[in-house]
């Protein structure tokens, strides 16, 4: 398997098609003290256009983390397919735009509704996405695995960097 680097749209349609299917990331940052934090968080908005949303708490230490050091990377696992999402963070307090993501999960992570000015965006704009598929799902892999194993040789599925 080869990385290519590219900003065609077939990349970035493969980037939005796994993010779309997975919606459960993990966001890491660097913490106040430098280290680096991860979390899982919800995809809110799974028309990918280079940005990632997620809802969260203004008073959460991941804000302040974040408005702090807004570098971050978003990882998306799926069975057989896997995004790394790397660019800039940033909060915002839309409240419409909340008001419209708001879901009964969302309710039962966080209070107040969707007018509570506690209850902000973290808006992800992506930089590069790299993205990795492997054919066959969860057998295909074992199989890869074991002949990569065998042949030293890496088997195929696509893996690309996209230029957002």
């Amino acid at each position: 398997m080869t990385t290519q680097h590219t900003s065609n749209d077939d990349g970035r349609e493969q980037v939005a098609d796994i993010i779309k299917k997975t919606r459960i990331a993990m966001l890491t940052y660097h913490d106040r003290e430098g280290r680096l934090v991860s979390c899982p968080m919800a995809t809110q908005d799974v028309e990918f256009d280079g940005r990632v949303l997620f809802l969260s708490e203004r008073d959460s230490d991941k804000v302040a983390d974040i408005s702090a050091d807004p570098q971050v990377n978003v990882a998306y696992v799926g069975d057989s397919e896997w995004v790394s999402l790397s660019g800039r963070a940033h909060v915002e307090n839309d409240v419409e735009k909340i008001r419209e993501l708001w879901s009964a999960v969302a309710e039962g992570y966080m209070e107040g509704g969707p007018e509570d000015p506690n209850n902000v965006l973290i808006v992800v704009d992506g930089d590069t996405a790299e993205y990795w598929n492997s054919p066959g799902g969860k057998i295909g892999q074992m199989v890869n695995l074991v002949r990569t194993a065998v042949t030293k040789k890496p088997a195929g599925g696509e893996n690309e960097v996209v230029d957002l």
